[in-house]
């Protein structure tokens, strides 16, 4: 059964087959060289060494069945055809915390593509959902388990 359509800038896809063929190839050479030198060193029942390398194995290969399946149910956003005056996926938005005057910027993205380090959020997260769909001068607010949030949307840009 197929999975949900996930929507990804372009950007995300880029660095996910990046990181899909790194996985498939450096990685796992990593691995073999790592289970090679692990069985090397004798009996398997009792080698730590060993136990680890397969585990690291696996996780990679995990990672690569993750990585495939999201990139095969993936669809590009296309930015010239979404409406850019409106807080959608794929666009940053600048809002501001009506309580204390400060700016945010925030790239709505899936959640396969969210990094909150680089202010990419999820359309899912709390701030993602409450923004998703307003236009510039809206005032939104969010629940969070601090209380609630107050912000007004600033500028949307693609």
């Amino acid at each position: 059964m197929p999975g949900k359509r996930i929507m990804l800038t372009r950007e995300g896809r880029d660095k996910m087959c990046s990181e899909l063929q790194f996985l498939k190839g450096e990685k796992r050479r990593e691995n073999a060289k790592a289970l090679a030198e692990a069985r090397a060193h004798g009996d398997l029942s009792e080698n730590a060494e060993y136990d680890a390398a397969k585990e690291a194995q696996a996780m990679n290969e995990k990672k690569i069945a993750e990585l495939e399946d999201t990139l095969m149910r993936a669809q590009l956003i296309d930015n010239n055809a979404i409406s850019k005056d409106e807080a959608l996926v794929g666009a940053t938005v600048k809002v501001k915390d009506c309580n204390t005057n400060e700016s945010f910027d925030y790239t709505l993205v899936s959640e396969e593509e969210s990094d909150f380090d680089l202010n990419k959020i999820s359309v899912s997260s709390p701030v993602g959902k409450a923004i998703l769909g307003h236009k510039v001068g809206e005032q939104v607010e969010i629940k969070v388990p601090a209380g609630v949030l107050v912000y007004e949307i600033i500028k949307i840009s693609r």
